[in-house]
């Protein structure tokens, strides 16, 4: 958007705010993703093909075994979208428009096999069209517009992360069209974006936010298994890494295996940091391996530690393995009052941190 918020300008011809480097990171965002959304106004505004660009970026999807591009998605309003589009027209993959009831029939007469037209409701029950690419396969969805798009998924709670591009001009002309429309956003503390990124490309500026308390938990959390790669190797004890983070976002402190001494646990490192902070009525600790149960060296466990400090809630990833000791971890913290969340989804890269260890 423009310094000034707008996504375009009012005129006929589309206004580029971009630059090729921006265009770029956004093309391998396009080739991270299942699916790419966008409404029916930006198809005939812009007349994209949601392609994904480098061929070499194809090529690794093809390796994976995925389409070379993401299955192409529209919103549609009504029965009056154009077949010679280049969405119809142009590349491979899968198209799926999504309508409301009424339009349904017509816009299925009108595109014929250009995309598979599918009713949505009436009105369009966006949260429904979520479900229905979830139940086929779709995983991550990168939403690229417009304003109506972008303003029913925020002020619906359905997103996750937010990448806003500043472009250095401003476009003022209360015509143009802006990033997004009034609605009912979020406005209390409790709901402030995370900034998980700020930086140049070129002559723009990328914001990166969390939007959701999942991509806050994912974010944070590998956060914690970056810090388990300090623990000092070790053939008797695994290399964890914990992260405090206060209920505003601000890090509280953080500690990993054998920082301080050779059976020091992460989580009693960054609990140590933090004894009388107040914040930690309020905190999550991020664990990148359950917080033990049981423990030999110390006489007290990490689930001990967490609940007698107060923390309320625990996200980890990967359960503790019974190469040592039954954890049994995430129990005794429930047992305790406190809220546990496991992200297996990323119990991976804390395998690969141990490999060194038998981890079945």
């Amino acid at each position: 958007m423009s310094v000034d918020g707008h996504i375009d300008a009012a005129g006929e011809r589309p206004l580029l705010l971009s630059n090729d480097a921006d265009l770029d990171r956004v093309d391998a965002e396009r080739a991270l993703s299942d699916a790419v959304l966008v409404g029916a106004g930006t198809l005939r505004r812009d007349d994209p093909r949601l392609l994904v660009r480098s061929s070499a970026r194809r090529e690794q999807r093809v390796a994976a075994g995925r389409p070379a591009n993401p299955t192409r998605v529209a919103l549609a309003g009504g029965g009056d979208l154009d077949p010679g589009l280049r969405f119809f027209t142009m590349g491979d993959g899968g198209r799926l428009v999504y309508c409301p009831s009424a339009a349904a029939g017509r816009l299925r007469a009108r595109l014929g096999g250009a995309a598979e037209v599918l009713d949505a409701g009436e009105p369009l029950d966006l949260t429904g069209v979520l479900d229905d690419l979830a139940g086929r396969g779709v995983g991550r969805l990168l939403v690229e517009g417009g304003s109506a798009v972008h303003t029913a998924f925020l002020t619906g709670g359905l997103a996750d992360e937010l990448q806003l591009v500043v472009a250095p001009f401003f476009v003022g002309e209360a015509a143009a069209p802006r990033f997004v429309g009034g609605g009912p956003f979020p406005q209390d503390a409790g709901h402030r974006m995370t900034l998980a990124e700020a930086r140049p490309i070129g002559d723009v500026a990328l914001l990166r936010y969390l939007v959701s308390q999942r991509a806050r938990d994912e974010h944070w959390l590998r956060v914690a298994i970056d810090l388990s790669r300090r623990c000092p190797p070790s053939s008797t004890a695994f290399s964890v890494g914990a992260i405090v983070v206060a209920a505003d976002g601000e890090i509280v402190a953080e500690g990993w295996s054998r920082e301080s001494d050779p059976v020091a646990h992460a989580e009693e490192s960054a609990l140590a940091r933090a004894a009388g902070d107040p914040r930690l009525r309020g905190a999550t600790i991020y664990s990148s391996l359950e917080p033990c149960g049981r423990r030999r060296s110390r006489p007290r466990t990490c689930a001990d530690l967490i609940a007698a400090a107060g923390v309320p809630r625990v996200v980890f990833a990967l359960r503790e393995p019974s190469v040592f000791v039954e954890g049994r971890g995430a129990e005794a913290l429930v047992a305790a009052g406190v809220t546990v969340v496991e992200l297996p989804a990323l119990a991976g890269a804390v395998r690969e941190v141990n490999a060194h260890l038998p981890m079945s």
